[in-house]
């Protein structure tokens, strides 16, 4: 039976409708850039491929300081960190951004040892290069990836006219959650609490991470929906088994401090 030919330009219509939605999504939620920390073989990582349920981090009777790192126990922050080695400044804000997204999307479900395992892969905690993160959150010198020109990773012409990454020809991940200009723009927010919406304060940079990774997947608890979050960050199964791998250990470096 032959299509009628505006019936089959509606049909058309529709078909190249979804490919451009799958495209801006794809653009906005699977940058799939590698991270500056080179993740292990999957083969020689251990089970399971996913972060287990971890206890929340308790948070601070008040605030310790302004925006998500004060809403942590200090307490806690300092006995994990000795644990962990996690420096306590990012593990404030890895545990600050968990309990914030908790109270705004509980049904997410995102932990303080994903985030925190995402950081140790992308920059060690804000030390890459010999990077350190100051008091305010901010991290001196600011930490850039490579430029995204196809030859070693993704082909992503300058999107932000080298406002965020520095770079007017291409983008680059910046900040020590590796964020991407694109992603920056979507899911930019004030973590800190200053006023001042900043991809290389590690506040700024993680609370962003966590509305991308619950924007991803609305369940970072089961299986399947932490490692649909967790890819959609960055494609790689050998990066997923990284993340997973230090976010248990971490959480079992937080139960044996207690």
């Amino acid at each position: 039976m032959t299509v009628p030919r505006r019936r089959l330009l509606a049909i058309t219509a529709v078909m190249v409708g979804a490919v451009v939605l799958a495209v801006a999504v794809a653009v906005v939620l699977a940058p799939r850039i590698p991270a500056l920390l080179t993740p292990p073989s999957p083969a020689e990582s251990p089970s399971p491929d996913y972060a287990l349920t971890v206890d929340p981090p308790p948070a601070a009777a008040e605030p310790t300081r302004p925006g998500v790192a004060g809403l942590v126990d200090a307490a806690w922050v300092a006995r994990v960190s000795a644990a962990s080695g996690i420096p306590e400044r990012a593990l404030a804000a890895y545990a600050g951004a968990a309990i914030a997204k908790a109270r705004a999307m509980p049904s997410c479900g995102l932990s303080w040892s994903t985030l925190a395992g995402i950081g140790l892969v992308e920059s060690d905690h804000g030390q890459h290069g010999g990077s350190t993160v100051g008091e305010d959150g901010t991290v001196t010198p600011p930490i850039f990836g490579i430029a995204l020109d196809g030859s070693a990773a993704s082909h992503i012409p300058d999107s932000d006219n080298g406002k965020v990454d520095g770079d007017a020809e291409f983008d680059r991940a910046v900040g020590p959650m590796q964020l991407i200009p694109q992603t920056w723009r979507n899911w930019h927010t004030d973590g800190s609490g200053d006023g001042v919406e900043d991809p290389q304060n590690i506040d700024d940079a993680v609370a962003a991470t966590s509305n991308y990774l619950c924007r991803a997947s609305g369940d970072m608890v089961s299986r399947a929906g932490w490692r649909a979050g967790v890819l959609a960050y960055n494609g790689s199964d050998a990066y997923a088994q990284s993340v997973a791998n230090a976010a248990n250990r971490y959480a079992a470096d937080a139960a044996s401090s207690e």
